[in-house]
């Protein structure tokens, strides 16, 4: 089979890995990368770190409103569909690449193939949310992480193409979590020491947009009681500027990091606090406790089982929560899958030949 597959930002990078590594044993992908995330940082050093092969095609789209961008990125994916003629488009994730993958390959009678299917925050103000929707009912083939996924895909009436095959993401962790330990120089670049400090990281719009909530989430980490490492998101970083914010002393601003760093940096945190969903489950997989700066989450396994705290952006909620996270530790049992996820998939297209 021929694959296109459509790529444009970070999450996606980490998830594509070893799934396109096992689909190019017997079949052929083409890979386009939207240019959603372009910062050497959030984009060029995943593909070096990784192993992903370099993009057939780079529709270099940038940054701009979601409408802007998604629409930027159907109008130059359609002639890379017809020109390549695919036997599937295979999109990831919620992204404004993941809707424009999916759109522009419906348009075209082309069938769509959503890996990370079925997930919901019901929060339609989120535009992930929409992104996530859209994208599941123009799929042919739905690949969702758990039941729990595939059951909520049910309730809005998809039941054909649905398979349950795990989490791509602990393939990854997996795959590269000892080889970060290795090379790393983390977390003593950030001055800090393994074990005595959070990790945070923020990049949602719906925290990044609004001065009211990223003050509560600066306010939040500057009273806790140990240093905080705060890769710092380019969105983030600007909004900062604009609203003129500073984090406090406790909190150490740093470049984003590659995901070997990342890795490396969130296995020796004593508690992460994010609005990252990748983030959420690569606490999951490393048994490091996380604390979700949302009011609602798509993984919703995590918090169910006691591991992942929703907060908000309340500071007493992030202080309460991140001292309740280091004295409950709760058994950590398996949520979505076994780090297998893109053998099964791949097992899924063969039957589709």
């Amino acid at each position: 089979m021929r694959f296109l597959t459509v790529l444009g930002a970070r999450p996606q990078f980490i998830k594509a890995a070893p799934l396109s590594a096992v689909l190019r044993r017997n079949h052929t992908e083409v890979m386009v990368h939207t240019g959603q995330h372009y910062d050497h940082q959030m984009s060029a050093v995943f593909f070096e770190q990784l192993g992903i092969p370099a993009p057939d095609h780079h529709l270099d789209v940038g940054s701009g409103s979601h409408g802007a961008q998604t629409g930027a990125m159907l109008a130059r994916l359609e002639p890379v569909i017809q020109r390549e003629q695919p036997d599937v488009v295979l999109v990831y994730g919620d992204t404004n690449s993941t809707i424009a993958g999916a759109l522009a390959a419906a348009k075209l009678n082309i069938p769509v193939a959503h890996v990370e299917a079925g997930l919901r925050s019901f929060n339609r103000a989120m535009p992930e949310e929409i992104n996530r929707v859209v994208t599941d009912h123009l799929s042919t083939w739905l690949f969702t992480p758990s039941t729990h996924s595939a059951e909520q895909l049910g309730t809005e009436g998809i039941s054909r193409g649905v398979h349950v095959v795990g989490d791509i993401m602990l393939d990854a962790v997996l795959q590269h979590a000892e080889r970060a330990r290795q090379s790393s120089q983390y977390p003593q670049a950030a001055d800090v020491c393994a074990g005595k400090f959070y990790l945070c990281t923020v990049h949602r719009a719906e925290n990044t947009d609004s001065a009211e909530r990223l003050r509560g989430i600066l306010e939040g980490l500057a009273r806790l009681d140990q240093p905080v490492v705060l890769p710092l998101h380019p969105r983030t970083r600007k909004r900062l500027t604009e609203f003129g914010l500073t984090p406090s002393a406790n909190v150490r601003v740093i470049e984003p990091v590659g995901y070997l760093d990342m890795l490396q940096l969130e296995r020796s945190a004593a508690t992460i606090l994010t609005d990252s969903g990748g983030v959420q489950k690569e606490a999951y997989y490393l048994e490091v406790p996380c604390v979700t700066l949302r009011e609602e989450t798509e993984w919703t396994e995590t918090v169910d089982v006691g591991w992942n705290l929703l907060t908000g952006v309340d500071p007493d909620a992030i202080v309460a929560a991140v001292a309740r996270q280091r004295q409950d530790r709760r058994p950590h049992p398996p949520l979505y899958g076994t780090g297998d996820t893109a053998d099964r998939i791949v097992r899924v297209f063969a039957g589709a030949d």
